[in-house]
């Protein structure tokens, strides 16, 4: 039986908590009127902010930290509940993170801990000032990555609505949703060169009852990337490049992963990606489940793998390239999508021989070929269910010994 999808009620409960909370007269700490933060982005903002949100924090009554207009400094700010009453957020000015990597020694920026009726909006911008971060960000310098913050974490946050906020060029990630319970991420932009590595723009794990709505996401990597454990999401009305698309994964790269389960991506635009709607597997490695997984109503504009389950995913070719996935992928749809592939290879069904992909259905799919050759479809260890009008044809193009590696 397919998982409950519960999140129209609790993103009511949500807007229920925000408007009772607004009832209230909220207490404002200004960090600039009351905190002594200066707008000159040279002075650093992370005690104001710290001391703003301590007192916030503190207050049994709702309350809000306001950020001004401005340019500020931040070094790194960690900002931990649980909180005595609801709190939100007003950040109006840009906020950036020093250019210099060698200023982090962790991958901590801006971090939200153990927080529970939340909200964050105001039309503000994080500036994670990745360029110098970008050159240095090679497969070999691993210990460099790993230092490398995130601009905005999420960690067991619960009932919270993150809104119209921006994040700009991030040195890893722009977004990291952790262990979080009824979270709403609406409206957001997200930019970085479609150049800079493992910019995903919003990444998350362990979580349940995730909303991303209505965001426009440029980057270097993956739009959204789910990681383990996710549950009962949704991902509706998004604008999707440059980057790699919406993907599902990676996953079975490490032991006791969770499962994915319960997911909708629906009316999505994806543009001048490498990859559109896809689920990507290690293969070899350590087992997982996947199932329940649904894309609706995407268009798609000269991506590369518009639709792709890739079960052999092994960048820089390093992984057990002669062993199975492990990674069990059943109950996944992909229906009216259309637009065009900047391959012939327009879709690409790379299953696990020893678990083949099981219940994997097609139904209105329109994907033509930016080129001369017609558009083809490719399946390994998966007989896909069919139904309306279907281009190309399903499983209609040989699939390579030697399957290509996908970024």
């Amino acid at each position: 039986m397919a998982p409950h999808l519960n999140i129209v009620p609790s993103m009511f409960v949500l807007l229920l908590l925000f408007i009772s909370a607004s009832k209230v007269q909220s207490d404002a700490f200004d960090v600039v009127a009351k905190f002594g933060a200066k707008p000159d982005g040279k002075t650093d903002l992370s005690k104001p902010f710290l001391d703003a949100w301590k007192e916030a924090c503190a207050s049994v009554t709702p309350s809000t930290v306001v950020i001004p207009k401005g340019t500020y400094l931040l070094s790194k700010v960690n900002l931990e509940g649980p909180c005595k009453a609801p709190i939100e957020i007003n950040v109006q000015g840009t906020i950036q993170a020093p250019a210099d990597p060698s200023a982090f020694k962790d991958p901590n920026w801006v971090r939200f801990y153990s927080v529970e009726n939340f909200k964050m909006f105001g039309g503000g911008i994080f500036d994670g000032q990745g360029s110098i971060a970008y050159e240095k960000n090679t497969c070999e310098n691993r210990e460099f990555r790993s230092k490398l913050p995130v601009n905005i974490r999420f960690d067991f946050v619960s009932n919270a609505l993150i809104q119209d906020i921006t994040s700009k060029d991030s040195k890893l990630f722009h977004i990291n949703v952790f262990a979080c319970k009824n979270i709403t991420l609406e409206r957001l932009k997200i930019e970085a060169p479609d150049e800079s590595p493992n910019t995903d723009g919003i990444h998350m794990g362990k979580s349940e009852g995730v909303n991303i709505i209505a965001s426009d996401i440029k980057t270097g990597d993956d739009c959204i990337s789910i990681g383990d454990g996710t549950k009962n999401m949704v991902i509706k009305e998004i604008t999707c490049g440059p980057g790699h698309g919406i993907s599902i994964g990676s996953l079975g790269k490490f032991q006791n992963e969770e499962p994915v389960e319960g997911i909708k991506i629906s009316n999505c635009t994806i543009t001048n990606t490498s990859n559109g709607a896809r689920i990507k597997t290690w293969p070899g490695e350590h087992g997982g489940a996947v199932s329940e997984i649904h894309f609706e109503d995407i268009t798609m504009n000269n991506v590369s793998s518009p639709i792709l389950i890739d079960q052999q995913y092994c960048p820089w070719n390093k992984c057990k390239k002669n062993e199975e996935s492990k990674v069990k992928l059943s109950n996944i749809s992909f229906k009216n999508i259309r637009g065009t592939s900047a391959l012939p290879e327009a879709i690409k069904f790379i299953c696990s021989g020893s678990s083949p992909c099981q219940n994997v259905e097609l139904a209105d799919i329109d994907i033509k070929h930016n080129g001369a050759e017609p558009a083809t479809s490719q399946c390994l260890n998966v007989k896909p269910i069919t139904s309306g009008k279907l281009n190309p044809i399903p499983c209609s193009g040989p699939v390579p010994k030697t399957p290509s590696a996908t970024a």
